[in-house]
């Protein structure tokens, strides 16, 4: 039993996403726990990437590898997570802001907080602040997940919060926002919960917001 996690464990960190989807099959097949699965085998493998990632053994392409693995494993143990009623460890809506179509580093956020165990909803790029309103009304939002690479559409990140706060929501989320031209003072200048310079990172910020 250990060694079917053990090895779902190394699958990710390796990025054997076809291997990954066999082995958690396996697991299940073998009447392992899918929560045991998740948290042994998929959420501590994408924490060593994390952490591999800021000691700077891992880059951006072993993360999205890694990445891609654990999503494949994920669609084979989701219908059970929800049959166990196993609840995310919080749930982010995500994406980039109105005019910036850069979408990479928004995908591998979200691949990292959806490898943390968090629920995501990937707005998609070039997303105006009426729609992250509009998701935020629809309620049980924790993060709202801001994205931007252009110095022109960062003040679409000012303008997300303001219409949040104009729609009276502002209070109910977390806003969290990132990106290469953006900076820690700018998120507070705007209003931001936090920031982040990379996806590692994001997760750390967003599990210590959500704990707040």
């Amino acid at each position: 039993m250990e060694e079917l996690v053990k090895k779902i464990y190394n699958g990710v960190l390796e990025g054997q996403h076809k291997q990954v989807a066999v082995d958690v099959q396996a697991a299940l097949d073998g009447g392992i726990n899918p929560v045991l699965i998740l948290n042994e085998g998929m959420i501590a493998a994408m924490a060593e990437v994390g952490r591999l990632f800021e000691v700077g053994e891992y880059y951006v392409p072993e993360m999205l590898i890694s990445a891609r693995a654990m999503k494949t494993g994920l669609a084979v143990l989701k219908p059970l997570l929800k049959e166990a009623d196993v609840k995310p460890a919080g749930r982010v809506i995500i994406g980039t802001v109105k005019g910036d179509l850069h979408d990479i580093g928004k995908n591998l956020v979200a691949m990292m907080l959806e490898g943390a165990g968090f629920e995501i909803k990937d707005m998609g790029t070039d997303v105006s602040p009426e729609k992250y309103v509009e998701e935020v009304k629809g309620g049980g939002v924790d993060i709202v997940a801001l994205s931007a690479l252009l110095t022109t559409t960062m003040p679409n990140m000012k303008a997300t919060i303001d219409a949040l706060k104009a729609a009276g929501v502002r209070e109910q989320v977390k806003v969290i926002i990132g990106g290469a031209p953006v900076t820690d003072s700018y998120a507070q200048q705007i209003g931001a919960d936090g920031y982040s310079p990379d996806a590692s990172r994001a997760v750390n910020l967003a599990k210590s917001l959500v704990k707040a």
